[in-house]
């Protein structure tokens, strides 16, 4: 439908400009009396021919009120997840297991014994030599109040922490907590608190008459770097203990001395296993064969302690980088140790036995650090 506006407009027009004639001054004109004529005016006009139905179109009110953005509340869609964000921890550490004294283990009153943890690092932050195994409270059992960590611990690696510790003089049960401390002196243990050592101190004489079984300890023998060294072929003498040839193909052969102290009078020995992997490799070293280790009683290293042409009575041995990280129970070292129960040190060599040298004028060398360990577990008396 078409509304015809053209004619409605003239009209309107010729009205107002018919009153605008006969008007009176501004000062007279009356607004309503001139809306009101103007208004019959129209509808005359419109009644006078037939005019086309209006449409009337309705326009919903606009409001232009908004919300405060502070209403306006977003939400997800539903079906979609909820997003946790969880705080990272620079410090922190994770049990794995006990390597050595079970919790309620029997040991025997007054006995030495060490305790091997190995934890985890589940923090964002690298442990380091700055870092420390500190007694927290508990039972401290002639532990030390603090002692460093041998190495480096990146995020999600383990490390093996082993403490001496000494059982108390009176039987009972005993418990000591330990944390760890980092280089600023923040303490810092398992998510649910410190970890800890538990035992049983029991009497001699409940061992002796059958109660219980012969009290089982262990030690972790650690490298005295200060009395070890190495030696080459030509009869230089050297602190550090290298192992392998040089690029003007020399043999050089390692010497380690390990403290043993620990290990109470009359000990037997159980188990021995060797952890060598604090090394460094120059060259191809196995390219000489394999690394074995020998019993060698020395006191100061010198030119004499070198041993020439191929030896027998190996009490270790490693033909591989993998085999020499891989901490593992070496057999023969077990009698050895045994006849050493009583010393102070425990002393060996290392040497490529098949061959001295390749001779191929390029240095093939394993660089051992001071982190080599024996790890003995025995019964005492």
């Amino acid at each position: 439908m078409k509304i015809r506006i053209a004619p409605l407009l003239a009209s309107t027009g010729l009205i107002l400009a018919m009153l605008a004639c006969n008007m009176p001054s501004a000062n007279q004109v009356d607004p309503i009396a001139l809306s009101t004529s103007v208004a019959q005016t129209v509808v005359a006009q419109m009644s006078a021919s037939p005019q086309p139905a209006l449409v009337t179109v309705t326009v919903p009110p606009v409001s232009a009120t908004m919300a405060p953005i502070s209403q306006v509340t977003p939400s997800l869609a539903p079906g979609l997840p909820t997003v946790t964000t969880t705080a990272m921890v620079c410090n922190r550490a994770q049990f794995v297991e006990d390597l050595s004294i079970p919790d309620g283990s029997n040991l025997q009153v007054g006995a030495a014994f060490t305790k091997t943890w190995r934890l985890k690092n589940v923090g964002t932050c690298t442990w380091s030599s700055g870092y420390q195994l500190v007694f927290d409270h508990g039972d401290s059992m002639g532990g030390p109040a603090a002692q460093a960590l041998v190495g480096v611990v990146p995020p999600d690696q383990t490390i093996d922490i082993s403490v001496n510790l000494v059982t108390p003089g009176t039987p009972g049960s005993y418990k000591g907590f330990w944390k760890v401390r980092d280089a600023s002196g923040n303490s810092f243990g398992l998510s649910t608190g410190p970890f800890w050592v538990e035992i049983n101190a029991v009497s001699p004489t409940a061992i002796a008459t059958g109660v219980l079984a012969p009290p089982v300890g262990s030690i972790t023998a650690t490298l005295v770097a200060a009395e070890s060294g190495s030696v080459r072929s030509n009869g230089a003498v050297f602190s550090f203990a290298n192992v392998g040839d040089t690029d003007a193909n020399l043999g050089q052969q390692g010497f380690l001395s390990f403290d043993i102290s620990a290990l109470p009078a009359g000990a037997v020995i159980l188990e021995v296993k060797t952890k060598f992997n604090d090394h460094d490799s120059l060259g191809n070293p196995f390219s000489l064969g394999c690394l074995r280790m020998y019993l060698q009683d020395f006191s100061t290293v010198d030119a004499g302690d070198y041993v020439g042409g191929p030896v027998i009575g190996a009490l270790g041995r490693w033909c591989s980088v993998a085999e020499l990280d891989t901490t593992s129970v070496a057999p023969d070292l077990k009698a050895a140790l045994q006849t050493a129960v009583g010393s102070p040190r425990f002393r060996t060599r290392l040497q490529f036995n098949e061959n001295v040298t390749n001779t191929n004028a390029v240095g093939d060398m394993l660089r051992f650090g001071s982190g080599l360990q024996l790890q003995i577990s025995f019964t005492a008396p």
